[in-house]
């Protein structure tokens, strides 16, 4: 009988050891990884989900922003000062590159506009926080990049060419200092003012009028949301939204008394400030070294504009709101202090001399020899040193530092220009101790009395000072704005006796008939009154003096007030500022007569 072999295929496996613990597993690690996965989900769908619709939604929508139109800045007479002009710029979309592209569009690019890759780089780094908007790499191309740009067109993807809106100003450097000058805001202004909608790339006043008034030039950035496809190309306009324009300012300059006044100034440095002596209304400001305002329209300053800026005469400093020292102007002060305090009175006369030893200090007279008895008038006129040295000595230097912040000294003048305005010094008791360790003396009260010593003014608070005997006693407050109707209306009474405007008037008129200011007597001139000041500096080691020249015409009812003040001139200020408020009054008075 054969024996058949067994059937293998039929035997069942009876262990059943570990069985269990297998299943277990696969079941747990199943429900473990799609719960995981899940999770994944979850958080991608619903906690990153509007992130992510965001980031998609980028990938096709494209923002084209579109930059406001600034206002533009009139004369008081309506003639144009700044306006707008429209260079062509090259703007780039961040995101239509990536490595393999760049490395072709970044050195073209930088090969056309002259420009380092690595400052195009650093732009759209900068940029990064909306890559989804146009970035300006370049501006005010000229017509062989502008050629060169759309030759090499399909090599330079996301790359555009668009007109935008650049500051023009057409009497550069006769108003610089007037307007200011805008330009593209830095990484640090940026962080400050991205609250009030500014952005990379956005232009912002910097200095002047277009920094005072920034908030209402600047107007209000507008754009279109224009869906494109996986290549970068338009597909639809999604929304639109228009710029709006910036409002237009009107100021208070007449153009072409602030012409003649940047003529009379000529190459010397210094300031000329003419204001209306009734309002303030400040009808020319010229400061010299000047620039040109232009220059800030470019995208980058060349070597040679940095270098100009840069100078040793400081070309970007105002000298019309800069600190000097007043000289013999600040006269106007000593006689109100005298004749108000009541120790003196409009009939006092006093003998002058060549020169005074007081507290143990020998004080000169200008011209080494006096000028024998003189009273107020007489000593305005000739303005002898040694009489004001006696009557500042008599009146005391707290009396003297009282009338002196009474006319504005020491304090800002409510001028728009905050940020760039000195304030000045009216020293005293308390400002010497902490400065000198010292005490305060009659000798200090004596330079004081001839604007001497530590005081420091503006050309702008003596034209304000100036105002006081022109307008009747009413200190008033410089403006540029022509429909500032606050500062138009503000007037701040002295209190003075009517005396003391008389004795002010009367010896402001005889420094011009007869005594310093005789420059300014002429035909071509209504009656003037003014005053002169010499003050005293050094530069270098050399004696080189500051001059100065305040007057108002017609000297009965006056309409205009200028203050001509000389940087180390090494003159005097009837021979050389007098004739720059000369200049000044007759291009005035001239047109004035041909209406």
């Amino acid at each position: 009988m054969a024996i058949l072999p067994p059937l293998l295929s039929s035997q069942k496996n009876t262990r059943t050891v570990g069985r269990g613990v297998q299943s277990t597993f696969v079941i747990l690690f199943t429900l473990l990884m799609l719960s995981g996965i899940g999770a994944r989900l979850v958080y991608l769908q619903i906690v990153q989900g509007e992130k992510h619709r965001q980031r998609a939604e980028s990938n096709r929508v494209r923002i084209i922003p579109k930059q406001p139109e600034r206002g533009n800045i009139f004369d008081r007479n309506g003639k144009l000062l700044a306006s707008t002009r429209y260079p062509r710029s090259v703007y780039l979309w961040p995101m239509a590159h990536r490595k393999s592209s760049w490395s072709v569009v970044g050195p073209r690019l930088a090969q056309i506009l002259e420009i380092p890759q690595a400052e195009i780089e650093k732009t759209l780094q900068e940029s990064a926080v909306n890559p989804s908007s146009l970035i300006r790499i370049a501006r005010n191309l000229n017509e062989a990049q502008v050629t060169a740009l759309r030759e090499y067109e399909n090599e330079l993807p996301g790359v555009e060419i668009n007109t935008e809106a650049v500051r023009y100003y057409p009497y550069g450097k006769e108003l610089a200092h007037i307007l200011g000058y805008t330009r593209e805001i830095t990484a640090e202004q940026l962080e400050k003012k991205k609250a009030q909608g500014y952005r990379l790339g956005d232009v912002m006043g910097q200095m002047g009028i277009e920094k005072a008034y920034e908030k209402s030039l600047r107007g209000e950035w507008g754009g279109q949301q224009i869906e494109v496809d996986g290549s970068g190309r338009p597909l639809r306009v999604l929304g639109t939204k228009q710029a709006k324009s910036g409002n237009d300012l009107h100021l208070t300059i007449d153009l072409e008394t602030q012409i003649a006044a940047e003529k009379a100034l000529g190459n010397r440095n210094g300031a000329i400030v003419a204001i209306d002596p009734k309002n303030g209304a400040i009808l020319a400001m010229v400061s010299h070294p000047s620039f040109d305002p232009n220059i800030f329209s470019k995208q980058k300053l060349s070597q040679k504009d940095w270098e100009s800026l840069q100078g040793s005469e400081h070309p970007l400093v105002n000298r019309a709101i800069s600190v000097f020292p007043p000289a013999s102007t600040f006269k106007i002060v000593t006689t109100t202090a005298a004749l108000e305090s009541g120790q003196f009175s409009p009939d006092t006369v006093l003998q002058t001399y060549g020169s005074l030893t007081i507290g143990g200090t020998r004080f000169g007279e200008w011209n080494h020899a006096g000028f024998g008895p003189l009273g107020f008038v007489g000593a305005l006129q000739w303005s002898s040193d040694t009489f004001f040295y006696q009557v500042g000595k008599r009146v005391g230097g707290p009396t003297l530092i009282s009338w002196t912040r009474k006319y504005g000294f020491g304090q800002k003048t409510g001028f728009e220009f905050t940020t760039e305005e000195a304030k000045g010094l009216v020293p005293d008791e308390n400002w010497k101790q902490k400065v000198w360790k010292r005490d305060w003396t009659v000798g200090d009260t004596i330079n004081m009395s001839i604007g001497q010593g530590a005081l420091q003014t503006t050309p702008l608070q003596v034209a304000v000072m100036f105002a006081v005997p022109a307008n009747g006693g009413y200190r008033v407050q410089p403006h540029l704005l022509k429909d500032n109707e606050e500062a138009k209306s503000w007037r701040e009474s002295l209190n003075l006796k009517p005396t003391t405007v008389n004795v002010l008037r009367v010896g402001l008129r005889k420094v011009v008939s007869e005594g310093t200011g005789k420059v300014l007597n002429t035909p071509t001139l209504p009656p003037v009154a003014g005053k002169s000041g010499t003050a005293e500096a050094w530069r270098r080691g050399v004696k080189e003096n500051h001059a100065w020249f305040g007057a108002y015409a017609p000297a009965d009812k006056p309409e205009i007030l200028v203050v001509a003040f000389a940087e180390h001139s090494g003159g005097g200020g009837g021979s050389v500022a007098a004739p720059m408020i000369l200049a000044v009054m007759e291009k005035h008075f001239a047109r004035k007569s041909n209406r």
